[in-house]
């Protein structure tokens, strides 16, 4: 009877999870283990491009690589996780439900924005959190079209002035007046606690974020938040009100919520802390990757952020571990201690910086071009092509 290695979750580190996994096992000539990817479709949603316009296209299909390399793809919903008989139910597409047995399990289900009880967000607010909300938020914006102009309509609150708050921010602009017309009378506004301009991103890019604001018209209200929406507007904790039919809600993220069903220590994001290998503390027979992973990159004291910039190599170690687990042969050691920030600041450009302490190497049209690559090339899946993806998941791969 073979073993069989599940892994919940088809975003960037459970893809490299399966096809790190499938690698060793290859190598090693093993046929009597299997690699189950469980997800609710066989694509992999490019989340970080998800503040652009034309969303519906952010996806890359799967299936093709997937069979390339002999991972078993189940479509479902992951309800249950049941560490003492190592069993994950599930509801499948026809709304049943079913259960699979593993012998090693990843977690790589991933996070989501967090949203706190304000009045209103709920009903109200939009965000770019998931394919389906960004979609949903575009649809929205192209029916402004049908509005009369009024100040309501013309402007945009972006609640929370972090990575995804700006990139948001910076976009939207040119998205408007797409739709409304150059002539339009477009309003962005972010509202931020942090007492400066791109406070929770440190002083290094700061001036670029700052420059890219005020050609594309961007303003910031620091110092404040929003505490209460409704589907004319905002209003914030001094009392103003600021009118606008479109809110987007960026102020946080947590881990899945799967994670509270796995005993373990965890941040303050929900995420899981694993040990040097990814294996979950505690756990025998459970790791965790990606947004659930609450991994340490070096020996400095820095972990591993909830962007794909790290779910990728943590996805290539962790499946690797498992593997090797299975297999009784040395596991590697997660390491990541290269640190980089490339911020997409709309039409004026982007902004790159190496280091923790985000020392600015790039700006402008050059970090674009950049920032571009990534987006468009680099963070997508290998092509379907067994010798070639069993390769790319190789986690000695030197991050450049």
């Amino acid at each position: 009877m073979k073993s069989n290695i599940l892994i919940i979750g088809a975003g960037f580190a459970g893809v490299w999870s399966a096809l790190s996994a499938a690698r060793l096992l290859d190598q090693a000539q093993r046929t009597d283990i299997s690699v189950s990817v469980l997800a609710p479709q066989p694509e992999l949603r490019i989340r970080p491009r998800l503040y652009e316009a034309d969303v519906h296209g952010m996806k890359a299909p799967l299936g093709e690589l997937f069979e390339a390399v002999g991972i078993h793809f189940i479509p479902g919903n992951a309800d249950t996780i049941d560490t003492a008989a190592r069993s994950v139910s599930y509801t499948n597409a026809q709304g049943q439900r079913q259960q699979l047995d593993y012998d090693r399990l990843i977690l790589a289900a991933g996070s989501q924005v967090a949203r706190p009880a304000v009045p209103g967000l709920a009903e109200h607010a939009f965000d770019v959190d998931q394919l389906e909300s960004a979609m949903r938020l575009e649809q929205h914006l192209h029916g402004l079209a049908a509005l009369p102009a009024s100040p309501a309509r013309d402007t945009v609150v972006v609640c929370g002035g972090g990575f995804t708050g700006i990139e948001t921010a910076t976009e939207m602009p040119a998205r408007l007046r797409a739709i409304l017309g150059a002539g339009s009378a477009v309003r962005v506004l972010v509202v931020d606690r942090g007492a400066e301009v791109g406070a929770a991103l440190g002083a290094g890019i700061t001036p670029s974020i700052v420059a890219a604001c005020e050609q594309a018209g961007v303003q910031w209200l620091t110092g404040t938040s929003v505490v209460a929406v409704d589907a004319a507007g905002v209003t914030l904790d001094n009392g103003e009100r600021i009118a606008s039919n479109t809110v987007i809600w960026t102020v946080g993220v947590k881990a899945s919520p799967l994670t509270a069903q796995v005993s373990g220590e965890r941040d303050h994001f929900g995420r899981l802390r694993v040990d040097s290998y990814l294996k979950v503390l505690g756990q025998e027979h459970v790791y965790a990757t990606g947004d659930t992973a609450w991994a340490a990159v070096d020996e400095l004291g820095n972990h591993a952020l909830m962007t794909c910039q790290h779910a990728i190599p943590m996805g290539r170690y962790c499946g690797h571990n498992v593997a090797a687990d299975l297999l009784g042969v040395p596991a590697m050691v997660y390491r990541q201690p290269k640190y980089v920030t490339c911020l997409d600041l709309g039409e004026w450009g982007a902004a790159y910086s190496e280091g923790w302490q985000r020392e600015l190497k790039l700006q402008g049209q050059e970090g674009k071009d950049l920032k571009r690559q990534i987006n468009s090339v680099w963070i997508y899946p290998p092509a379907a092509d067994r010798a070639l993806a069993l390769a790319a998941a190789d986690p000695s791969i030197a991050i450049a």
